[in-house]
């Protein structure tokens, strides 16, 4: 695919950043579960956050296709930085798109520079790809709204300043019933739990948030009341192209990571890269690796186009995620022993790729996803 300059120009941005300031640290962040706060700041300053935001509300204001290349970059660095941009990138979306202008004025500026982190709150015990399952509520007060309800496995849930919720405001409208609140997380009432400790992306924080009567003002309320469902789905096709993006830099971070091993590495006498099994192992990643990253950048493309999104989106997530499991396990057997150890990349690539099968709409779902909509709309494509 030919890209822009400008696509060429942000893509360049993020590679050197994951080169130079990204990649160094990856091992001690996945080691120390910690938080790069300051990393964070620094790619506020480079604007690497909010990359579709508007440039008028503080965003790089490009396109769907540029912050694919943007998290795939990240991702080669290291996923759970990556991860940071694409919730950044979801929340920006929800503020520029259904946030008022008190409320675009109000947080964007904090979120999209890292001075404030922000955390997405669907998922709850019994509500994961079922969404309408969710339990917590807001009721109207003469004041506002009064919170209640818990949120398990929430991205940034530990370091959480904001919170943007999804409540029932209706319990007898179903979907039709409920709405985005944005919580601030140092009010009276909301408590977080404990950190979780991952198998994966160790440096992105992942926990639950309790709210108990916590007391919202009016202009709490993001969007319209009983929209939140809407809303919150309408921002699942990108969220699904990021996550994609960020398999494929994972799996790109294997391959070359194998690439740089086999040829130093020797058994009977010769090194590994000579064996034609190997070889071809070699092969199948990278042409795996290309067919996502092409699946990746068209379903972006779809994206900004308006063009039947939705299945395209849940291609290449499901392809991308698929990829990077199956991919960084080549690579670690390709470094035998070695691979199987802590300190060697391949072996946290192979447990950060995990995860990309399971969130953001698991792999079955997107399945069904696509066999819904070849159902509705036919194969062509």
């Amino acid at each position: 695919m030919q890209l822009s300059e400008i696509h060429l120009q942000i893509r360049d941005v993020a590679r050197r950043f994951a080169d130079q300031a990204v990649r160094p640290l990856a091992e001690k962040l996945d080691h120390e579960e910690s938080f790069p706060a300051a990393l964070y700041r620094q790619m506020g300053e480079l604007g690497l956050f909010g990359i579709t935001v508007p440039d008028t509300l503080g965003g790089a204001g490009l396109d769907c296709l540029a912050y694919a290349l943007v998290m795939e970059e990240l991702s080669r660095g290291y996923a759970s930085v990556a991860d940071q941009c694409g919730l950044l990138e979801l929340i920006g979306t929800l503020l520029s798109v259904h946030g008022t202008a008190q409320q675009q004025a109000r947080y964007l500026p904090e979120l999209l520079s890292a001075h404030k982190h922000p955390a997405y709150c669907i998922t709850e015990a019994e509500a994961g790809s079922d969404v309408s399952g969710i339990r917590t509520t807001a009721v109207r007060t003469p004041n506002g709204w009064k919170l209640n309800g818990s949120k398990l496995w929430i991205h940034n849930a530990p370091v959480a300043d904001l919170a943007f919720v999804l409540a029932r405001t209706d319990p007898e409208a179903g979907k039709r019933g409920m709405s985005i609140f944005i919580v601030d997380c140092h009010l009276p009432g909301v408590s977080k739990g404990p950190k979780e400790h991952k198998m994966g992306q160790r440096a992105s924080q992942v926990g639950g948030l309790n709210f108990d009567n916590v007391e919202l003002a009016e202009d709490a309320l993001l969007g319209q009341e009983g929209r939140g469902f809407h809303i919150m789905m309408s921002a699942l096709d990108k969220g699904r192209v990021g996550i994609a993006s960020l398999a494929v830099g994972i799996a790109q971070a294997g391959l070359e990571a194998a690439l740089e091993y086999v040829p130093q590495r020797k058994q009977f006498g010769k090194p590994i890269a000579d064996n034609q099994g190997l070889q071809w192992m070699l092969a199948d990643m990278a042409k795996d690796i290309r067919a996502a990253r092409l699946l990746v950048q068209d379903a972006a493309q779809r994206l900004d186009t308006n063009d039947n999104a939705t299945i395209a989106c849940s291609m290449a997530k499901c392809f991308a995620a698929d990829v990077a499991v199956a991919q960084t396990a080549n690579a670690v057997q390709m470094f035998g022993g070695s691979g199987f150890i802590r300190g060697f990349e391949v072996e946290r690539l192979y447990r950060d790729a995990k995860i990309t099968q399971i969130y953001e709409g698991t792999n079955q779902i997107q399945r069904t996803i696509i066999a819904r909509e070849l159902l509705t709309k036919g194969g062509r494509s």
